[in-house]
């Protein structure tokens, strides 16, 4: 391997992409450039290992002006903390987009993707999200959870959230070791509907193949972001609540009529199979409104794109190399 390959382990991305500001700029700019054109990405390569409750993703895309791309592995195995170990892995490839050469190996062991995940949530909050909201609902109890929380409050002024998981002894923990990190009253709640009808931000975080968010809850004024159903069998919301929204956007729609929210809901009925769905760049770049009112109700379905993972990968291949000058 040639020595001017950079080889970065999960420690080294900790130290050089914490979740900030700058991390959150370069996922909403690597949006804007999706809605821009000229982004190729192809759609997610998915492995699945049923008998381990696993599966395993690959995704990339080619954006114009950045010099590097990336490929990357995600593995989620989802009995993994069962065994004591995480539930989610893997790595990024970064390589010259002109030539085609290795150029670094992110060995992050899925850090990347949890902070452009996180990164991608703060966007969707920052562009679709009353510019008033204060109380945060998260539902579940997991990395995502604590990182989509973190992110809201680069935001949003937060003052309190609210937070449920099936599992009422990690959603007590998660409350209260945030409260810790923010400073502000985390509470856990005695059901998702406890959490959805008390917020103005939503963020649901869970592989839940089950919906977790129905109609009935959506209330005026309130966002709720999808991150969970990044595959056709993950359901967190009831297709009659995508129907209810005033306002529908995906991170792709052509993903997400695949294996989104907008997938379960165009499956059901509930909203007509169509293409014309924004987009959460073309919100961002003025192609297509947002939220028009304080009383919409907004809904972002967020699946994870390839665009994401190449833009997270050259902002940390840009940090080292930085750093080692």
């Amino acid at each position: 391997m040639s020595d001017d390959v950079a080889i970065l382990s999960e420690a080294e991305l900790r130290r050089l992409v914490p979740l900030d500001e700058a991390a959150i700029a370069c996922i909403e700019q690597a949006f804007a450039k999706l809605a821009a054109g000229g982004v190729v990405m192809p759609p997610v390569l998915r492995l699945d290992i049923a008998e381990n409750n696993g599966e395993v993703d690959v995704k990339t895309a080619y954006v114009p002006g950045l010099d590097s791309f990336a490929i990357k592995v995600s593995p989620g195995f989802f009995d993994n903390p069962k065994l004591g170990l995480p539930s989610v892995s893997g790595l990024m490839v970064v390589l010259s987009a002109r030539t085609g050469l290795l150029e670094a190996l992110l060995l992050d062991r899925g850090y990347l993707t949890d902070v452009r995940t996180a990164a991608a949530g703060a966007v969707a909050a920052r562009w679709l999200a009353r510019e008033d909201a204060r109380v945060a609902g998260i539902i579940g109890a997991g990395v995502q959870a604590r990182l989509q929380l973190e992110a809201l409050t680069r935001v949003r002024a937060i003052e309190q959230a609210h937070l449920w998981a099936r599992d009422a002894g990690k959603a007590a923990a998660c409350a209260s070791e945030m409260s810790s990190q923010l400073g502000i009253p985390v509470t856990p709640a005695t059901s998702a509907e406890e959490v959805v009808r008390g917020a103005d931000i939503v963020v649901t975080t869970t592989p839940s193949r089950t919906p977790l968010v129905e109609p009935d809850w959506l209330h005026p004024g309130l966002h709720l972001t999808a991150m969970g159903s990044d595959a056709e069998h993950k359901n967190e919301i009831a297709p009659a609540a995508i129907a209810r929204a005033d306002v529908y956007v995906a991170d792709r729609v052509s993903q997400c009529r695949v294996i989104g929210e907008l997938h379960h809901a165009i499956a059901a009925g509930a909203v007509p199979d169509e293409t014309g769905w924004p987009e959460l760049g073309e919100v961002i770049a003025g192609l297509k409104p947002g939220r028009s009112a304080p009383q919409d109700i907004t809904i972002c379905d967020l699946t994870g794109t390839g665009v994401q993972d190449t833009a997270i990968a050259a902002f940390a291949r840009d940090r080292a190399a930085a750093a080692s000058r």
